[in-house]
């Protein structure tokens, strides 16, 4: 038995001990007892390799998430976490100590100390704090396509009006600009439309404005227009040099798995446009946490499958981590599994002959190791154990260890209202981005454009009257001179960088927008 744990002390050191940074995240286990002298180590220069985090319902996945990101804060890595259930929040307060707390922390043989992290809380739809949106242009056809649920015919017709407002110099800001211009190539404009682009169906413009209203009606306007959100603050360091932790509250999005999932693709295509080549970093430049991740996989067509995958194998070179937390492992696709270099699996229960099945394949994917039988620990792991295995710096897999992980150091439970009101009275993002800025668009431009030939039909005289010849040109060119100084216009020029990306990324307009320093964003 000695020889036995002296040979396991060995591998696991020899495994888990980098030439870089690293943090600890627990020790060792064998025979069920934890092993002080083999600690844990998660080296930062690998963790752009992307992770998964597994395990059932109440088994300590979301704690794990937790405790990871504290670890990163405190080496200046920034942190997104995808807050799905709504218990995330408190890694913006300070943890407590209890039995539980000190009885883990003795095993380890590590000192216990509450921190409390700064954060900066995220929403997608006007709850409390930065409320982040993105421009129907950013968004891109083909992902609202896929909200509205349209048919590639119907989806042809909205990358039509995309390419349109593009030639055109109008910008689709939020749904109003784009249920105009549905209703011009429709109406007014049919007749322009089709010597340019061909004819359009009624019934498919029809149904689309169906689709649209039933967006509206769901809440979906909250999420268009400006000010758009830009990936630059995504990265920023605190004043204590701590990596800032961003928690994207989106508990309200459960029972929206479709706009989650279209939603979390366009924000990694639009950092993948975004961020520029780092190839070999000390450490990554973003970690992104992704809970409740089956969400994304659940609805997502093969398509834009493949798209996930080409991103996940892209963005590391970016400096941009990626990991998924899900119940089951098998909720993430085999072909984007196999990109995700560290992998932390709690326990799994077995109460039917498919959860059977489904242990057998998740043991299958771990090394082979002679200290533990992984098929039969995968089912006996406690609270807060997990099996780990990762890439060391040569792309080697490290031994798979049991470990007993640390707890984290902030609040295991969410913010009191008070708190929440606190954080987001102090934050410089909250006074950024929560305002409602309606700039002339599709909309207005549309409206003043009918309004126009209305007024020539009913002047029989044509330009006769010279005060009302003039008026017309000087609105033209006041249009002109805030489109052509328009953010959102100045992305929608097609520059030959931008295409590139956009064809990388597949033909599924997924590259998001230009590199302009001006137009950075995604939501």
């Amino acid at each position: 038995m000695a020889n036995n744990k002296d040979a396991f002390i060995q591998a696991m050191k020899d495994g888990y001990t980098f030439k870089g940074d690293a943090v600890t995240i627990g020790c060792a286990m064998l025979d069920g007892e934890v092993v002080p002298e083999a600690p844990i180590n998660l080296p930062l220069k690998t963790m752009n390799r992307h992770g998964l985090i597994a395990g059932a319902t109440g088994t300590g996945k979301t704690k794990t998430l937790q405790l990871i990101s504290e670890f990163l804060s405190d080496n200046s890595v920034p942190v997104l976490l995808m807050d799905i259930k709504g218990d995330l929040s408190g890694i913006a307060a300070a943890g407590s100590v209890n039995d539980k707390v000190k009885d883990r922390y003795a095993k380890l043989n590590m000192e216990y100390k509450p921190t409390q992290y700064q954060a900066e809380l995220l929403t997608l739809t006007g709850q409390k704090g930065v409320h982040l949106r993105a421009t129907v242009s950013e968004f891109g056809p083909v992902l609202l396509s896929k909200i509205l649920g349209l048919n590639d015919t119907q989806g042809g017709v909205v990358a039509m009006i995309f390419k349109y407002c593009d030639d055109s110099q109008l910008p689709l800001l939020d749904l109003k600009d784009f249920i105009k211009v549905l209703q011009y190539i429709g109406d007014e404009g049919k007749e322009e439309i089709e010597k340019s682009y061909g004819k359009i169906s009624t019934t498919s413009t029809g149904t689309i404005l169906r689709k649209v209203i039933e967006l509206q009606q769901q809440g979906a306007d909250i999420f268009f227009g400006e000010k758009s959100f830009e990936v630059d603050d995504l990265m920023r360091i605190a004043d204590d040099g701590k990596g800032m932790i961003s928690v994207l509250r989106v508990a309200d999005l459960q029972d929206k798995p479709k706009l989650f999932s279209t939603f979390m693709l366009q924000m990694l295509a639009e950092l993948y446009a975004t961020c520029p080549e780092e190839g070999d970093l000390d450490k990554p430049k973003l970690v992104m946490f992704i809970d409740e991740a089956h969400l994304i996989f659940n609805e997502a067509s093969e398509a834009l499958l493949q798209q996930i995958e080409t991103i996940v194998k892209l963005i590391r070179s970016k400096g941009i981590g990626i990991f998924f937390c899900t119940q089951n492992p098998m909720d993430v696709p085999a072909s984007v599994l196999s990109q995700l270099g560290l992998k932390v699996q709690h326990a799994l229960r077995a109460f039917t002959a498919a959860d059977r099945k489904v242990i057998k394949q998740t043991s299958e994917n771990y090394p082979e190791t002679t200290f533990y039988k992984t098929e039969d620990l995968i089912t006996q792991l406690g609270i807060g154990e997990a099996l780990v295995t990762m890439l060391n710096e040569k792309g080697i897999p490290t031994p798979l260890a049991h470990v007993m992980l640390c707890s984290p150091r902030t609040r295991m439970d969410v913010l009191t209202d008070a708190e929440v009101d606190a954080i987001n009275g102090k934050s410089k993002m909250v006074a950024k981005y929560n305002q409602t800025i309606d700039n002339k668009s599709a909309y207005e431009i549309l409206t003043a454009k009918l309004q126009e030939a209305a007024d020539k039909n009913q002047d029989q005289g044509g330009g006769g009257n010279g005060g009302s010849s003039d008026k017309p040109k000087k609105e033209e060119e006041s249009t002109f001179e805030k489109v052509a100084n328009n953010t959102i216009v100045k992305s929608m020029v097609r520059t030959a960088g931008n295409t590139i990306v956009r064809s990388l990324l597949g033909a599924l307009g997924l590259g998001g927008r230009s590199g302009s320093s001006k137009s950075k964003g995604w939501f």
